[in-house]
């Protein structure tokens, strides 16, 4: 019987993937702590690495982390216990929540008071987020900002292989270029493909092939 348990995607350093897509947000980290006002946002699109370059900045500077989508005046006090440091993920889903966007206001204020440094991940730069709250804006806009890179089909190849190796499939050499030639140039994409491919191989209880591949592929394009 086939067992669904949730891939346990590696989160250490040796396991990112660098390229000439992440190089910037490579040097942007490394001169860590010596960041703009203390703050970084990290910009880039579903599944390019985000929450990996910030689960290494954690283990580097032993930051709390909370998302957006937690966020509460209430729990502002205790969210950064004895740490110094704070890694904000999906920052920009704070944005048109009044609520949140206070607790941000005022967890910024609180690390800032503390002498420590924030790193915020989102998808869209602090400019285009909708937020409502003045003066989260002037202290988001004047933060230092990087952004991921599109992906290069090198890349993309090397991102499915460790996606499926997170969820122990093997795939050879010649069925990941036959699948990264044919998937759209996105790193959703690739995500979207190790997961279904993983659901296929859980269903039939046998090694990834090319028809699973085309059934992948026939899946994403159909939407």
């Amino acid at each position: 019987m086939a067992l669904a348990f949730p891939a346990a995607a590696s989160f250490a350093a040796e396991d990112f993937i660098y390229s000439p897509a992440t190089e910037a947000a490579r040097r942007w980290l490394a001169l860590w702590p010596d960041w703009p006002a203390g703050r970084l946002v990290l910009v880039g699109p579903e599944a390019s690495g985000k929450s990996h370059l910030g689960a290494i900045w954690r283990q580097r500077s032993g930051a709390a982390m909370v998302s957006a989508a937690a966020l509460s005046i209430a729990d502002v006090p205790h969210r950064l216990g004895s740490a110094l440091h704070l890694l904000v993920e999906n920052a920009d889903g704070a944005a048109s929540d009044a609520a949140r966007e206070r607790a941000l206001l005022h967890l910024l204020n609180l690390v800032y008071e503390h002498g420590g440094t924030v790193l915020l991940t989102a998808r869209l730069p602090a400019p285009r987020w909708p937020l409502t709250l003045p003066d989260l804006r002037s202290r988001l806009t004047a933060s230092a900002s990087v952004a991921i890179g599109a992906p290069d089909e090198a890349l993309l190849a090397a991102m499915l292989a460790k996606q499926l190796a997170d969820r122990q499939l093997a795939c050879d050499a010649a069925l990941l270029r036959y699948l990264v030639a044919r998937l759209p140039r996105s790193y959703a994409a690739i995500a979207r493909a190790a997961r279904l491919l993983d659901e296929i191989a859980l269903a039939e209880g046998r090694r990834i092939g090319r028809a699973q591949a085309a059934r992948v592929l026939a899946a994403l394009a159909e939407g």
